[in-house]
């Protein structure tokens, strides 16, 4: 089912007043003595009574709102522009959100997905008026899902949170495709981000494909997250066209190892941190004790034989390779 518009123009005010002066004439005419003509007074009557059927036909639209009518089961159209309307006074206002409450910006109540309808307060039980308000917001939203923990492609656990920018482009779709569409963009964006977190590592793996093209590559969750979020929006927005909905934009708000995990991965990126400061510290001692020597055979200060190069290259790198500042020693004799 796709969107039509309701066929109605912002004429509420006119037939507010018109309702009014129904009333007015018809007290007047009963209290100026109607009662000789008995068909006036059952229609001054009849007008008193029902008058009030007309007043349930009054809707007010604000900007970035939509109003899905329906009228005795059948879809009949949507309003989307501001304004105040008067509509067929039997349609009836279609919203099967309207009391879902999601983790997102203007809307979050603590419970995500939690219905709001009554809060208590010192003074009494107040009515929640949004809470019964049958009106589709278009604005763009922002959902935030929380935290939930996936395994990546090597296995191990690793909690993730996402942000999605949203909203209604089809109402028609959003009201009658689905039975609540603001859970079931909840439930694909869970579904969205487990199906893309376990094509990832945390961190920069080899011989893992996450491309899928056959070939290794260095994506990872970490250090490719503009990369993963524009995967997880285009996930998630193959599975809510039907819903009418729009996926602006998803942003991975939280990314970390699960707690069971986050020591022993600290110290396994320690442990790799060391290993490659050592190599550095080696490569350049090495380059250093080379250009030592280079250079004492081309000013030709001393000769050594190849024992005492052994020697020596061993002092050398033990000095530049250590961890504490060597403590010197003055041969006072002879070098042999």
């Amino acid at each position: 089912m796709t969107e039509k518009l309701y066929k109605a123009r912002p004429n509420g005010a006119a037939a507010l007043f018109g309702i009014f002066m129904m009333y007015v004439v018809a007290i007047l005419i009963l209290m100026n003595g109607a009662f000789d003509s008995r068909l006036v007074a059952v229609v001054c009557v009849l007008a008193l009574v029902l008058g009030w059927i007309p007043l349930c036909g009054l809707k007010v639209l604000r900007p970035s709102e939509a109003l899905v009518l329906t009228l005795f089961g059948k879809y009949k159209g949507t309003i989307r522009e501001a304004g105040f309307y008067c509509v067929n006074p039997f349609c009836t206002a279609v919203n099967p959100a309207a009391s879902t409450r999601l983790a997102q910006s203007g809307e979050s109540h603590g419970n995500a997905s939690a219905p709001v309808s009554v809060s208590l307060t010192a003074t009494g039980a107040q009515v929640n008026a949004e809470s019964f308000s049958k009106k589709i917001s278009l604005k763009a939203m922002t959902l935030n899902n929380g935290i939930q923990k996936i395994n990546d492609c090597l296995g191990n656990p690793v909690e993730i949170g996402i942000a999605v920018i949203w909203k209604v482009t089809d109402t028609a779709k959003a009201v009658f495709n689905v039975d609540n569409y603001k859970e079931y963009l909840s439930l694909q964006c869970d579904s969205a981000l487990r199906n893309i977190v376990r094509l990832y590592p945390y961190d920069v793996a080899t011989n893992v494909d996450t491309t899928g093209d056959g070939m290794a590559d260095e994506g990872s969750l970490r250090g490719s997250a503009e990369l993963v979020a524009d995967r997880i929006k285009k996930e998630i927005q193959s599975k809510v066209n039907e819903a009418g909905l729009e996926i602006i934009e998803a942003r991975i708000t939280y990314l970390a190892y699960a707690p069971e995990i986050a020591s022993v991965m600290l110290q396994r990126q320690q442990a790799s941190a060391i290993i490659d400061a050592r190599k550095m510290i080696v490569d350049g001692a090495v380059g250093m004790v080379e250009m030592a020597l280079e250079r004492l055979n081309e000013k030709q200060m001393v000769q050594l034989d190849e024992e005492r190069k052994a020697a020596m290259v061993s002092n050398l790198l033990v000095v530049l390779c250590g961890n504490h500042d060597a403590q010197p020693v003055v041969n006072s004799g002879s070098l042999y």
